[in-house]
């Protein structure tokens, strides 16, 4: 549901994810919206929208429904508490609050009930646990999950719109893979999220999940390889019939990078069997990282609250 009169606040709006963030909103008819950023990009315009500091005082002034975050771990830190305050309801993308209890880690088509339990604060998943938890949990309602494998491999727009300009200046032959996450001498900070958001998302806290993360050269676009062993056998057609039924999934024999690019769907195709595993199916997913990796899924989380028609939410809007 969409309530075109909901008093909205865009932070982080000149970065990859915030100028999709934008574009969605206006693209599903959202007017009153604004538009917010450091002090170096202030003054400036972002189409009709002049583009504010994103301040104690304006974030806190009381006249914001919903705020949606695209800024670094530490800022959403030290700013979603601030418009929380102020009486926004909050969705941040950063990894700041995902892990916290009592915080909902949502994606609306795997466990959109969650979002009705916050308390001013929605977590944004990991823009490869969006579509990864897609996928997993319509098997998982089917045949229930032994065990997760998954390769990533995340386009350049996932580390931000200064990463994008560097893979356009450089010759595309001399351009070297990047790993631009934390490395703790075992796996990358990435890892680690993928597998802990998972297991939150899906309420399957045990769930073995091994992943391995790396950068390509592809302007948009995350890909995934995944490898599951259910606990009852799925033949591969029948994944495929269980998938091409799930919300925001779109069956492919072959997805590509190419066909996802501004698509609100999840990709999913390749489906066969693993003769390395019991029960085993492998898989592979394309999902556009800056739409229903980040932007639109924020989006679809904010309008649940809508629908729910529970006028706390949203401050006097919501009806």
């Amino acid at each position: 549901m969409i309530d075109p009169a909901l008093r909205i606040g865009v932070v982080g709006a000149t970065g990859a994810v915030g100028r999709v963030t934008l574009q969605c909103l206006v693209d599903r008819g959202y007017t009153n919206i604004r538009a917010f950023a450091s002090w170096r990009s202030a003054g400036g315009t972002l189409g009709t929208l002049e583009v504010e500091e994103a301040t104690t005082q304006t974030l806190g002034a009381g006249d914001l429904d919903v705020c949606f975050f695209s800024i670094g771990t530490q800022l959403s830190r030290d700013l979603v508490p601030i418009a929380q305050a102020g009486g926004a309801v909050c969705i941040d993308k950063s990894s700041a609050f995902r892990l916290e209890d009592g915080v909902p880690l949502v994606v609306p088509e795997v466990n959109g009930e969650r979002a009705l339990e916050h308390t001013g604060i929605i977590a944004n998943p990991n823009c490869c646990t969006i579509p990864l938890t897609m996928v997993l949990a319509p098997l998982r309602d089917a045949a229930g999950l032994r065990n997760v494998r998954v390769a990533t491999y995340q386009s350049v727009s996932g580390a931000g719109a200064d990463a994008i300009a560097d893979l356009r200046a450089e010759d595309p032959d001399d351009h070297l893979l990047r790993m631009d996450w934390e490395f703790d001498g075992v796996e990358f900070d990435e890892e680690a999220k993928l597998r802990a958001e998972t297991r939150k998302i899906l309420e399957l806290p045990d769930l073995p999940v091994s992943a391995t993360c790396v950068r390509v050269p592809v302007v948009v676009g995350h890909a995934e390889s995944v490898w599951i062993e259910t606990q009852t056998p799925l033949t591969p057609p029948e994944a495929e019939r269980i998938l091409a039924q799930a919300p925001g999934l779109r069956l492919e024999k072959v997805p590509g990078h190419g066909h996802a690019i501004g698509s609100d769907d999840v990709l999913v195709g390749r489906v066969r069997a693993d003769s390395a595993a019991e029960n085993g199916l492998v898989l592979f997913l394309v999902c556009d990282n800056l739409r229903k990796g980040a932007a639109l899924n924020a989006i679809q989380i904010s309008e649940l609250l809508v629908g729910a028609s529970l006028p706390s939410y949203f401050g006097q809007t919501a009806s």
